[in-house]
């Protein structure tokens, strides 16, 4: 892997994403349902107000694909739609242990997702390099991984 750049934070995270997806038209995201929810929805808040199509799904199961839209509140899952996407981006709670789906299950789906474009941008989002550690960048073909590291403190005062 080259790295290409570094920066702290969510925002950091943000302005990450929004440069490897600046081409992208239709992005869905994949992720383990309620873990990575959330994390799909505050990716699409950095891209609101584009005219990129966004889509939340669970694991592999593209009958739960649901639109992601904004509203006042911020951005939330809509209606059911059919998954189609020229940006794929694969969110760490898919490689947890018990949690989400298998690398092999995933190719799979990759391999089977209709796109608009010829080749489909493949991005990893995860935390504490977790598709490194469960070997799924030896099974995916990753374009770009934004792998991001938590430091929590619990403090009273």
């Amino acid at each position: 892997m080259n790295l290409i750049s570094t920066s702290k934070g969510i925002g950091g995270q943000l302005v990450a994403f929004k440069e490897v997806v600046k081409e992208s038209k239709s992005i869905v995201f994949m992720g383990s349902p309620g873990f990575c929810t959330p994390f799909a929805e505050l990716l699409a808040y950095g891209l609101r107000g584009s005219d990129k199509k966004m889509i939340f799904m669970s694991n592999t199961d593209s009958e739960s694909a649901r639109s992601i839209i904004a509203v006042p509140q911020g951005m939330q899952l809509g209606e059911s739609v059919v998954p189609e996407a020229d940006t794929v981006v694969l969110l760490g709670g898919l490689a947890m242990p018990k949690i989400g789906s298998t690398p092999n299950e995933v190719k799979a789906f990759l391999n089977n997702l209709p796109s608009s474009s010829q080749k489909k941008l493949v991005i990893g989002v995860c935390f504490q390099s977790v598709f490194e550690r469960e070997g799924w960048t030896n099974i995916i073909d990753f374009d770009y991984i934004i792998d991001s590291d938590l430091e929590n403190r619990l403090q009273a005062i």
